[in-house]
Parts: C-alpha cells; structure tokens; sequence
C-alpha cells in the first residue's frame, strides 16, 4: 500500500522508544506474567541492553517476532544467537495460549501429521458427541467445514508416509535444539522419559500404533520401542490400572515442565537484549524494499528490517496477504492438574482416548498467578482431546468430564476430582499435518506456525532452523517440506 496516502500515525524507533515527530505515549517493555509492571528490575518503558548489536550489511538485523508462545520466543532466542537484535510482540502476556497448557513432550517418535488414516474411524456421528476424543460442533461455518474436508483428503497412507518422511530429519534435530538451550543456561534441561508408555486396554488395540511405528521406521523416522503385554505393563508403570493389557514402550524421548521452560526461555531473550512487548496486537504488517512495518492495536507504527509470524492459530490473519493460503484451524485442546498417592513417574498415553498424562517434577506455578501447590506435592498434568473451534470460546466442562470420566478406570492412586488450573487453549492446525516454517512472498516477512500438536517439540528446533534461514539467507534442507507457500 501506499505510505504517502496513509494517515499520519505515531511511530516507533527500532529501539523502541517513540519517534519524536509524533505524539503520544510510548509502550514499555513488559515482563514475563505482568500486565503493565516493568520486570527483572527494568523501569517502565526500559530496553535491558543498551548495547547495539552490530549490522551487516544485506542480512536483517532488527527483527520482530510476533508471537510469544514457545515457537516465537525459540526463533527469538536463535536468531540473537547469530546476533540479531530481536522484539517479540503478544496480543496477551507470554505463553498465554497452547504453550503454557499442553502435555510437555518431546516425542520425536510420536511427532507425524495429524491427518492420520486412523482419525477417519472416529466417524462423523461420533465427532459430533461432546464425549468423543475428536469434536466438531455442529454449526454452520464455511472456513471450518472447508478445512475438514481436506483433512479428511489428507487421512490416506500415502499422503501420512509422505508426511512421516517429510517429519524425519526435523526429528532428528529437535532434541539437539533443547539441549542447546539447556548447554546455554537458557532453560531447564528435559526429563528422560523412563519409560514413555502408550497403553491400550487390549493387544488389538495397540496394533495400530504398532504398525505406525513401523512405517514410521520405513519412512526414515529413528524410533526404537518394545511391546508390553499382561503384567509387563503395570511392572514399567504402577500407575496404570489392570484395565490396560498392553502397552508399547517408546525409548529415547523426552519432557518438560511446559510454565517452567516457557518462563525461563522468556528471561533468557530479555537477558540478552531482547524486548518482549505484552499486551500489544499487531493488526497489520507493511512490507517496503528496506524495512517491515508492523501497527498494533492502539495505532503506534514498529519499524524492523524483518518480522517472523509465529501467532498459533491466528497466523492466517497477518501471513494470507503475502501468500500463505494454508487454511490454519483452531484444534483445541483441554488440561487440568491433579495430585495423588501414586502420580505416574513418566508419561503416560492413552491414544484411542487421546489422553496425554505429564509427571510435573516441580510446583506449578501459572504465569500471572500466585504460586500452586505444595512444594513437595508431585503434580500430574492431565491433557487431551481435540475440537475444532474458534480459539476465543469458552472452556467446555463437558470436555473436562468427559476426559476425567474416561480416564478414572485407567488410572490408579490419581485424584481426578481435585482438579487445578483447567485450561483450554488452540493448537494451530494445518490439512496436511505440516507445519508453515520460512519465508512468504516478501523476503522481509518470515512464519512459523501451524504444528498443531507438536509446537513444543518442535518449537526450539524450529526456531533455530528459521534462525539459520533468515540471516544466512538460505533454506535449510530440513525445512523444505514445511514451505509456507505450498
């Protein structure tokens, strides 16, 4: 669009503080969990650093993040470590959405495309029942229906294996990429899974995952795994009810303590200069020949040389102008906490339910809210489900029986009716599984989006991938499949 025919509105500088031919407020940097109070002893309207990180020539050097979930934050964090100078902007406070509330893996051996064959069994009737594992409410609109109909064209063999190989070598790298952040003080390091079972009530039923895994080895994916059966199950986890009968142990993955990593992956950006801006929406993004112009809610102007879309499942609104025409759906997803006198000591997964159980090692401790539980309490977050929503609905408690009512007879020594912080939030969802990683039409204008359930495994290996592509200027092999413009 035309600058010269655009009202005059207020402006920022790159370093944030506001253009001195313009009026208005300023906006200060916020801190992880406060609304309007500066934090990690910064005074309102502060930079951490006064140091200018230095500018090469023909590459971004000032870059915005839109976006603060674990996606966000993670191409953040790598791209100052190819030294950038970085800003991250969130319409609500950092990892608000489906990164503060999920399961916490770091399964590359359970990381495939959604859009799985076995999804289709579910049928429609049943994905229309509040109880059902997939939800759809019945409801006129257009956008959704359309999205569902090319998830479904996308439930085949073929197109799943093509996806599983298109997953393989991101895979590979993604628990490297948290150990990274862990080698560099930024986070805490991941949990081993001892052992990550996926139970079954009976041995026909773990046929399917079983030979899943077994494509997934045939596509490439490095995923090791031994098949319990009888009493083998409740000898790997004692939790687990005499009701499960089989159960596949998958070795080598990981986990986290999902409002842990967030906070501490949130201090270490600001730590090294970076600028987190709460509270702001960005509402429109301008690409010109030498710089990105991002406006946000209150009219203010944000000048950078580039700007990375790392919004979840909103990341349609800002990418389609500059090609991205994957449809990008809401699949929300429910969580609670609970505590017991048997908590499993590892993750626990019950597929056919959907049901994701997370040992949380530490107190809770929700982002914006006092401290939760005792300190020597071992918490159990409890995940699951997936409905297809707009994001800003309301929590369903039906959502929330119907995993608790399903899960009661699977699980020993857990209070599922002393249930904390219930939570609901929207995983971004793409027809083909695929997430959207690197550069649109604009070679200003960069996402990263669309990982549905996998934001968090994928998150920091993401992040440093598109890091890479974005200042050394070319593509990474590992993120070709995931082409925003396909």
């Amino acid at each position: 669009m035309n600058q010269s025919h655009r009202p005059r509105r207020r402006t920022t500088t790159p370093d944030g503080r506001m253009d001195s031919t313009t009026t208005g407020r300023s906006r200060g940097v916020s801190s992880l969990g406060s609304r309007r109070r500066p934090g990690l002893g910064e005074a309102p309207g502060s930079s951490v650093s006064t140091a200018v990180p230095h500018r090469t020539p023909g590459r971004p050097n000032d870059i915005a993040v839109v976006g603060a979930g674990i996606v966000g934050l993670s191409v953040a964090w790598f791209l100052q470590d190819r030294g950038a100078a970085v800003t991250v902007y969130d319409a609500d406070h950092a990892a608000s959405g489906a990164s503060w509330g999920n399961a916490g893996w770091l399964t590359p051996g359970l990381t495939v495309p959604l859009p799985e064959p076995d999804v289709l069994r579910y049928g429609f009737r049943s994905a229309l029942r509040p109880s059902s594992p997939v939800f759809v409410p019945p409801r006129l609109d257009p956008a959704l229906w359309r999205f569902l109909t090319g998830f479904a064209l996308h439930c085949t063999h073929r197109r799943w294996s093509r996806g599983v190989a298109a997953y393989a070598p991101i895979n590979q790298m993604a628990i490297r990429a948290f150990a990274d952040l862990a080698d560099a003080d930024a986070t805490p390091r991941p949990h081993e899974a001892r052992p990550f079972l996926a139970c079954f009530r009976t041995t026909g039923e773990a046929t399917t995952m079983l030979s899943e895994l077994r494509r997934m080895q045939d596509a490439g994916q490095r995923v090791h795994f031994d098949y319990l059966t009888g009493g083998q199950v409740q000898q790997a986890q004692a939790s687990v009810s005499d009701e499960v009968r089989a159960a596949v142990a998958i070795h080598g993955q990981k986990y986290i303590h999902p409002p842990q990593f967030i906070r501490a992956l949130t201090q270490s950006v600001i730590a090294r200069g970076g600028k987190l801006r709460e509270w702001i929406r960005i509402d429109d993004v301008d690409a010109e020949p030498n710089a990105v112009w991002l406006t946000d809610n209150g009219g203010v102007r944000h000048r950078h040389d580039a700007v990375v879309l790392a919004t979840g499942a909103a990341l349609g609104r800002l990418a389609r102008r500059f090609g991205v025409k994957q449809l990008v759906q809401a699949g929300r997803g429910y969580s609670f906490t609970v505590t017991g006198t048997q908590v499993p000591t590892s993750p626990v997964y019950f597929p056919n339910q959907r049901i994701a159980c997370t040992p949380l090692h530490e107190p809770l401790y929700p982002i914006g809210e006092p401290p939760y539980g005792e300190e020597d309490t071992e918490l159990l977050r409890v995940a699951g489900m997936m409905e297809f929503r707009r994001p800003d609905e309301p929590l369903d408690p039906r959502r929330i029986r119907a995993i608790v009512d399903t899960l009661r007879p699977l699980l020993d020594g857990v209070d599922l009716d002393r249930r904390r912080t219930e939570w609901v939030g929207s995983r971004p969802c793409t027809i083909d599984g695929l997430p959207l990683i690197g550069a649109t039409q604009d070679r200003r204008v960069f996402v990263a989006g669309g990982h549905g359930m996998w934001g968090v495994a994928l998150g920091p290996v993401t992040g440093k991938l598109l890091a890479e592509q974005i200042i050394a200027q070319t593509t990474p092999p590992q993120l070709k499949p995931f082409d925003p413009q396909r």
